[in-house]
């Protein structure tokens, strides 16, 4: 077996996006929002098609998946591999958006059902150590919940730290799987719940069509490019940094010590820019 890497957009949807295995979807839900007998889902309707990009280089028709169960609650699950600003504030619109189109102008309020954003995070949000942050609105003097319709929960991977053998409950197993699929060879003998275990099958590149591989490697090229571009706007700016007081006549020890950068690094934008002046 070849285990896709999760965190790819294309293998994301792929896998939670699918409503014939909508087995899927149901398990990790209920895992990551710890739902209770009586109060699990069961059934879920996937509320946006599956689509690849047609080339290289255009972005999926979705950006997310979003779900109803069998009792109209919905849900947003959305992978986000690079802190963006305004993340924060975005899926609180999302959500608050969704919630609020469940019911026309001139509707009744308790028609509103509840409304869940779940977030699968390359990135750390909050203060906690707890790799799962779990976010909703409580009373301040009692700490109880009575705003309950809109919660968030968020899976950080980077605070996911556990081993293989410490993995203990289902999210554990949820989580340890988004993060490391794709160095794995065999599915773990221990993973006994349907739903994960079908999320292994499913990343399984061997059974992938062929215009999917294609996607999902059309996908981690684009990753690619825009690490990159990122990473070239923050050279540019350093360069920018150094040659700036350069100009005027600081040494390089008294930029480096200035800037807070390393010694070597300030000596090798002087060098490459006074190489490009004298050509």
């Amino acid at each position: 077996m070849k285990f896709a890497d999760v965190k790819n957009d294309i293998a994301f949807r792929k896998i939670f996006g699918n409503q014939k295995k909508s087995i899927v979807l149901i398990s990790f839900l209920n895992a990551v929002l710890d739902l209770e007998e009586g109060n699990r889902i069961t059934k879920v309707t996937i509320i946006d098609p599956y689509l690849l990009p047609r080339i290289m280089g255009e972005k999926t028709s979705v950006i997310d998946v979003r779900a109803t169960d069998q009792r109209n609650r919905r849900f947003i699950v959305e992978m986000q591999v690079s802190d963006k600003k305004g993340f924060d504030k975005r899926v609180q619109f999302y959500t608050s958006r969704d919630y609020s189109m469940q019911i026309d102008k001139g509707e009744d309020y308790p028609k509103l059902k509840p409304t869940y954003f779940v977030g699968i995070l390359n990135f750390g949000i909050g203060f906690g150590k707890d790799y799962l942050a779990k976010h909703y609105s409580i009373e301040e003097e009692t700490g109880k919940c009575v705003l309950g319709d809109i919660q968030h929960r968020f899976i950080q991977l980077p605070k996911f730290k556990k081993k293989r053998h410490e993995l203990t409950t289902l999210i554990d197993k949820w989580t340890f799987f988004i993060k490391h699929a794709k160095k794995l060879a065999v599915i773990p003998n221990d993973i006994l719940d349907e739903g994960l275990k079908t999320a292994y099958q499913e990343a399984d590149k061997h059974l992938w069509k062929k215009e999917e591989l294609i996607a999902y490697e059309n996908a981690n090229v684009r990753d690619q490019d825009q690490k990159g571009e990122i990473q070239f706007a923050r050279d540019q700016k350093e360069v920018e940094m150094v040659l700036k007081p350069y100009k005027k006549g600081k040494t390089v020890t008294e930029i480096s010590d200035f800037l807070d950068m390393p010694l070597e690094r300030v000596q090798e934008i002087i060098t490459d820019y006074e190489n490009l002046s004298s050509k």
